[in-house]
Parts: structure tokens; sequence; C-alpha cells
């Protein structure tokens, strides 16, 4: 263990017996970091984590996407410090309407998919995160966009505070954002009650009458899964991904490489 920018990394070790290699298993090294200050603030621990991440992370030229949620906003923070100081030349790739204002606002310069052909490395944060690095996400609404920019980069690395670290998903966040079509968001929601149990709900707005509707103008449903046991999340994602009317879920499966954690 070696302590990082007031941070402490370790390397955890998976197996996957999906990827054949003479021992029938391969070695898969995924790196977390946690902030050795005891007694933080959650918004400092958010801090540390996201600059830890654009320090250690971001190079010059890079296409570097740019996640969405309240932890972003620091690391956005850190990539306009740099630039600054630097000159860094990065483009960055917005997966929300809020990270594009960030990075508006910032003065950074804006690209998009259409224009980068693949990203160097995107930074975002996560509602929960279990051991293998299987993340909720959608919290915000945003995981369509968030899910596409990751599954086109180099390298995905996830940063939020202490809060959203446990060994198996459910143990703080209690369920999967789903975007749907919204006339279809009733079926949707019967048919995962039915194969997979627990309960799906509409995701209501708070600032306005009616449900929640996200960038694509899509509806959220919000599943409750019960929170009990161990799931193949991969199994999962692949099934409830195939019912027409989904668009995505915020399952992230074998997608994330590090994640920093304040």
């Amino acid at each position: 263990m070696r302590q990082l920018r007031g941070l402490f990394c370790y390397h955890q070790l998976l197996r996957n017996p999906t990827i054949p290699s003479p021992s029938n298993f391969s070695t898969v090294i995924t790196t977390r970091a946690y902030a050795s200050v005891q007694g933080m603030s959650v918004e400092e621990a958010k801090r540390k984590a996201a600059f830890a991440a654009v320090d250690n992370h971001v190079r010059k030229n890079q296409i570097v996407g740019v996640g969405s949620g309240s932890t972003i906003v620091h690391a956005v923070d850190r990539l306009k410090e740099r630039n600054a100081q630097e000159d860094l030349n990065i483009r960055c790739v917005p997966t929300s309407f809020q990270a594009r204002q960030l990075i508006l606002d910032a003065g950074l310069v804006l690209s998009d998919l259409e224009r980068e052909a693949q990203v160097d490395i995107t930074i975002d944060g996560c509602d929960e995160s279990d051991d293998n690095l299987t993340l909720i996400k959608g919290g915000g609404g945003c995981l369509t966009q968030e899910k596409i920019v990751a599954a086109f980069s180099k390298e995905f690395v996830v940063i939020a505070d202490y809060r959203k670290n446990s060994s198996a998903l459910g143990q703080q966040w209690k369920y999967v954002p789903i975007e749907v079509v919204p006339f279809a968001w009733k079926q949707v929601k019967q048919k995962i009650e039915s194969e997979l149990g627990g309960e799906a709900k509409l995701r209501m707005a708070k600032a306005k009458a009616g449900p929640v509707v996200t960038d694509n103008s899509n509806f959220l449903l919000d599943w409750y899964w019960g929170g009990e046991g161990d799931k193949d999340w991969d199994q999962v994602n692949s099934r409830i991904v195939m019912i027409p009317g989904v668009l995505e879920t915020g399952l992230f499966v074998n997608m994330a490489q590090k994640a920093y954690f304040g």
C-alpha cells in the first residue's frame, strides 16, 4: 500500500473465468483509492477523489469524456486549473446537458462523438460500486449518454465519495435506474416485475408536475430489486436491455478499470 496525493491506493486481483489462459483464468487488476484524511466532509471527499483521478490520468492532447453529477464538478474544476497551468490542449466530450455546461463554463474545448472516433479517458461518478467495480449509475438521469461515452473510451475511471463504496450492490443504493421509451413505460414496468421481481417505479419530478424527462426525452423506471443476495449483474443487465421499450440500464458491468473514493 502506498500513499498518493493524500490517498491510499491498493490493487485488487479479480479472476475472470470467461477469458482463456493457461490456467483457465486471467487476472484483471482494478485499482481503488481511499482518502487518508479522517473525518473529512463529503464534499471534500468528492474533491480529493476527483483531483486524484484528473492528476493521475489526464495527459496533454487527450480526448476526455466528462461525466455527470456533483463529483464531476470538482473534476472539471481541476481540468480548468491544469489547463491554465499546463496548456493541456484537451477536447472534452460531455455525457449530459450538465456536463456540456460545465465544460463551456470552464473555458474548455467542447467536442462530441461525431468529431471523436474514440475517447482517451472518461471520468465519471457512480451511485454505488461493488468489489468488482460493477456500478449503479443514473441517479441523475444521464445513464445512457454516460454509458455510451464510457463504452467508447480507452479508459474509464470512476470517482466518488466514501458513501458509494460497497462490497456488494444494494448495501448503499437500493435501485437500478432504467431509461425507457415513454409510451411503453407501463409495459416495461410489468415485464421487469414479472420476470425479475421487485418493484419498478416511474421516477416523478420534484420541480414539475409529472415524471422526470431525460436529456433524450425519455422516462426513468427505478427498479427496486430487494437488495438481498448475490446477483449475476451481467445477466440481469442483458435481460432488462432485451425488453422492448428499454433504452439502457444504469448497470455498468465490466466497464470501469479504476475507482477513486474520497
